[in-house]
C-alpha cells in the first residue's frame, strides 16, 4: 500500500466517448430491495479522463479514482478489459 492510501477501482462500460479526452462509463450493482428482497440492478455514471482518446462505446473498461481534473472528472481511465465489438 502507498503512502497515500489505495485508490478504489471500478469497471463499467463506455456509455459516451463523444468529448475529447473524456469518456462516460456506467457502473451497475445489484442491490436487494429492501421490503420485496427483490434484486435490482443500479446504475452510477462518471466521467473519467481518456489520455490517448482510446475508447468508444460498448467498450468494457477499468476506472481508477484520482485528483480532481476538471469540474466532473475524478477518475482516470487504467485500461480497457474489453472492446465492442
Amino acid at each position: 500500500m502507498n503512502e497515500r492510501g489505495k485508490k478504489r477501482q471500478l469497471i463499467g462500460v463506455v456509455a459516451s466517448s463523444s468529448m475529447d479526452k473524456t469518456i462516460v462509463v456506467r457502473v451497475e450493482r445489484i442491490v436487494k430491495h429492501q421490503t420485496y428482497k427483490k434484486y435490482i440492478r443500479r446504475s452510477v455514471k462518471f466521467a473519467a479522463h481518456d489520455k490517448d482518446n482510446a475508447c468508444n462505446v460498448g467498450d468494457k473498461v477499468l476506472i481508477t479514482e484520482s485528483r480532481p481534473l476538471s469540474r466532473c472528472k475524478r477518475w482516470r481511465l487504467s485500461k480497457i478489459i474489453e472492446k465492442a465489438v
